[in-house]
């Protein structure tokens, strides 16, 4: 059975519903949480593609968080071995800035339910054909990347110019969430309470929406995931 490389980066960011698509495309899973101290690999051997979740830390926070560097270090070797990545928020991000894209901080968080509208471009991408557009999906992210060189723009929100993109042929990142649960929604909002207060957005709320918008949601994610879950059921093969 070959392998899934997951580079977790807090608690309650799971892989939620892309665990199903994994299984579902008879592939395991190996799962390394580097915020516990658990070392990130070299290389690739024996991994059919890579999916690096999301996290409360930032790229530039590179001092404070050693196994970033490790983490890019790996996501630059998927790509010149053509492996397939996934990057989810924070792993988005990553792989922006391992492309050589800039991240920074946005105008305001975009935290909740917001609409993501697909590009042209999307319409004939191998995990993006068929999908409708637009449709809501979660967000929980500060910062925002440009689109990286060489890359296809794939989505965007009203405040977010680049939320998905495209690398070559199985590189992908994006900055929404799709994989979401609802445990891992009400698990996020108690995580993150200090943050929403900041930001004076009320997490009840957040999680009250969900009964409106999940569903919908997670329909359009297992599809999206189980096309990257046969991608990378391909490469191995």
């Amino acid at each position: 059975m070959s392998k899934i490389l997951v580079l977790q980066h807090v608690w309650c960011e799971t892989l939620g519903t892309i665990a199903e698509a994994l299984a579902a495309a008879g592939l395991r899973v190996e799962v390394i949480r580097p915020y516990e101290g658990q070392p990130v690999p070299d290389d690739l051997e024996g991994v059919a593609g890579l999916v690096v979740m999301g996290g409360p830390m930032s790229v530039y926070d590179h001092r404070r968080y050693a196994f970033l560097s490790d983490e890019m270090r790996l996501m630059e070797r998927a790509v010149e071995e053509d492996k397939p990545i996934l990057g989810v928020c924070l792993g988005s991000q990553l792989l922006a800035a391992t492309l050589g894209a800039a991240v920074t901080k946005g105008d305001r968080k975009e935290i909740g339910w917001y609409p993501v509208t697909l590009t042209e471009s999307a319409r004939n991408d191998p995990l993006w054909r068929g999908i409708p557009s637009p449709f809501v999906a979660y967000h929980w992210h500060g910062d925002v990347f440009e689109l990286p060189r060489g890359a296809v723009r794939l989505a965007s929100s009203e405040l977010t110019a680049c939320q998905a993109f495209r690398y070559g042929r199985r590189a992908y990142g994006f900055l929404f969430h799709m994989e979401v649960t609802e445990q891992i929604i009400r698990n996020m909002v108690a995580t993150f309470a200090d943050e929403l207060r900041e930001v004076g957005i009320d997490g009840s709320e957040i999680v009250e929406r969900a009964k409106e918008y999940l569903t919908p949601l997670q329909r359009v994610g297992r599809q999206v995931f189980m096309r990257w879950a046969n991608l990378a059921g391909e490469r191995s093969t």
